[in-house]
């Protein structure tokens, strides 16, 4: 099953006017996401959960080298999933290079676990 959804993006001047701005889940597929404006991957999946239809994860193809510094991987290509909470609470934003997360490097293992 093939599930569609829009992420709600809320600027602050935007939400307190009761305003709300959409995207589709298709502009975030493939986007590049930077952990403090350092890339560590690429947006593959949306995770989205069927009870409430609340998006709960990112599934990410880590780079190289994110992969190996958080991970302790060697290798490319590593797929892991990260929490939405990375996200929440002004902890984004979307920018014309991609999704840019107020999360450091030394910080991003918290957020992911291996894809399941």
């Amino acid at each position: 099953m093939i599930y569609t959804a829009y992420c709600i993006l809320r600027s602050s001047d935007k939400f307190r006017t009761g305003q709300v701005k959409t995207m589709e889940s298709k502009k975030f597929m493939n986007a590049d996401i930077y952990a403090q404006d350092e890339k560590i991957g690429e947006v593959k999946e949306i995770g989205i959960n069927p009870d409430d239809w609340e998006i709960t994860h990112l599934d990410v193809e880590l780079t190289k080298d994110a992969a190996e510094s958080v991970l302790g991987a060697r290798k490319s290509g590593v797929h892991n999933m990260l929490a939405i909470s990375a996200l929440k609470k002004g902890g984004a934003r979307w920018t014309e290079r991609g999704l840019n997360i107020k999360v450091s490097k030394a910080q991003l293992h918290m957020y992911l676990k291996p894809v399941e």
